[in-house]
């Protein structure tokens, strides 16, 4: 069987959420937080690196720990945890890591000759005058940085606006000089929070910040900056792309100008795709999630957009995914459809074995809470956090589908798959989450890993594939083989 890319694209027991990818040279690397698995908080981890060649994005390469998080001499305890990152390349050639601590509320800066190499701390944020920007009175505390660098000035965009916070008035865009330190040009707030989505006019006469154009964020409503605010551009425009007040999405608005003019275009994608009504019901979630964090990148001539999912039935083991997107004519993004192929260039092979973490859908139609729980179906791993131990689905139970795509089935007449566990019940196979059934197959009733077959007879053709078990008692599921 040939190798494939899945999501998630890195290892089943690596975690690392808030992905930001950047082409340098001929690979991809990607810069997140880290978290542990069986983790308790956020981003417990060292900053560590992945990348691949641009011509392939099945082969990813740990680059190691690229920056400690006990770097910074105010947290040599390790008592507080690095948020996530991203990097740019300054005038000078070097690479540059924008971080903030969870305990703080500035943006500290690393550098480093190359762009996964041994970062070291450089310095902070701050005005002309030297105080950190964050620390002068009215600032709001920063947060999740995303930089882009044209010639001698980088641009900083921060910001974290939770649900009915009025102190928190939206994202700020920041202009920095050739030193990667200094501010050239305050904060404008640029994308508004949502408390401010109604309002036609300034926020208020003493805000620290200048505001962009208020009557553009109406159209923000229901879908307003919440965190994780990302950079980039595509031609002569802009695209800002954030974590919206829902949460589980990435939406993005776009301008011809760094620090003003961003309207809000949409949605690019959500990690219980909702929205999406390809499949389903555009209202119902098809897997269990929470916050999102990414962005968009150009490899070897395609955009993707990198987010991550949530695993272990909470909000702190999260894992990066990817999906191909489309930039259309206008330069608008249609929505994304979460899959378990997204790194692949393509469907995976309708033969073979595949491990039961890939899948992109976990859900019960009748289930309306999309919110991660330790209560639902989730995905796991046996060890510690470091053991290289394949995932597996966890906590299965009655009436819960697990969906896998895409596949490009050849003549496929055989189905197994492996289970552990005491339980009764069996799994019945579809095409269609609510198709007919094509086979079913005995849950199997064993404390180590069992196989159990079925004959089936699957359309030839890139199709979808799920699995609905219907018994009692809690299980795992491994994985299946397709012959």
């Amino acid at each position: 069987m040939k190798k494939h890319g899945f999501n998630p694209y890195l290892p089943s027991w690596e975690y690392i959420p808030d992905g930001e990818p950047h082409v340098f040279g001929d690979r991809v690397y990607v810069y997140g937080s880290h978290d542990c698995f069986n983790g308790w908080v956020f981003c417990q981890g060292d900053y560590v690196c992945y990348s691949a060649p641009v011509t392939d994005l099945r082969d990813w390469r740990y680059e190691g720990v690229i920056y400690p998080k006990t770097s910074e001499e105010m947290n040599a305890d390790g008592h507080m945890c690095l948020y996530a990152p991203d990097v740019t390349v300054g005038p000078d050639g070097r690479y540059y890591l924008y971080y903030v601590y969870d305990k703080v509320g500035f943006v500290s800066v690393a550098v480093c000759d190359t762009p996964a190499g041994k970062y070291k701390f450089y310095g902070h944020v701050h005005y002309k005058d030297g105080t950190r920007l964050g620390d002068r009175n009215g600032d709001m505390p920063q947060f999740d940085p995303g930089v882009i660098t044209e010639g001698n000035r980088t641009y900083l965009y921060t910001g974290f606006c939770g649900n009915h916070m009025k102190d928190r008035i939206g994202a700020m865009a920041t202009v920095l000089g050739p030193d990667m330190l200094t501010i050239e040009e305050e904060p404008v707030i640029v994308a508004p929070g949502d408390c401010y989505t109604d309002v036609t006019a300034p926020v208020t006469t003493d805000c620290p910040y200048k505001q962009d154009s208020v009557e553009e964020w109406k159209n923000y409503k229901d879908h307003a900056f919440f965190e994780a605010p990302s950079i980039r551009k595509i031609g002569d425009t802009y695209y800002f792309i954030f974590s919206s007040q829902v949460m589980h999405e990435l939406c993005y608005a776009t301008s011809k100008n760094p620090t003003s003019g961003f309207k809000y275009q949409g949605v690019i994608v959500s990690n219980v795709d909702m929205h999406i009504d390809s499949y389903k019901p555009a209202d119902m979630p098809a897997a269990f999630g929470a916050n999102n964090h990414g962005s968009i990148e150009l490899i070897n001539g395609e955009y993707y957009i990198f987010y991550h999912r949530h695993t272990n039935g909470n909000w702190f083991n999260r894992q990066g995914c990817a999906e191909k997107l489309k930039v259309l004519p206008d330069g608008t993004i249609p929505q994304v459809q979460i899959t378990s192929c997204g790194l692949n260039g393509g469907p995976l092979e309708g033969k073979g074995e595949y491990p039961a973490y890939i899948a992109c859908n976990i859900f019960n139609p009748e289930e309306k809470n999309w919110i991660v729980d330790i209560r639902h179906p989730r995905v796991s791993q046996d060890g510690r956090d470091g053991d290289e131990e394949t995932g597996y689905i966890a906590n299965v139970q009655n009436g819960y589908i697990y969906g896998f795509k895409y596949f490009d089935f050849k003549n496929v007449k055989k189905i197994s798959i492996l289970t552990r566990g005491y339980v009764y019940g069996k799994y019945e196979i579809r095409t269609k989450w609510d198709g007919p059934v094509l086979a079913e197959i005995s849950a199997g009733c064993s404390n180590i890993w069992e196989t159990n077959s079925a004959d089936i007879s699957i359309p030839d053709g890139i199709g979808e594939l799920y699995f609905k078990f219907v018994g009692g008692g809690s299980h795992q599921f491994k994985g299946f083989i397709l012959s």
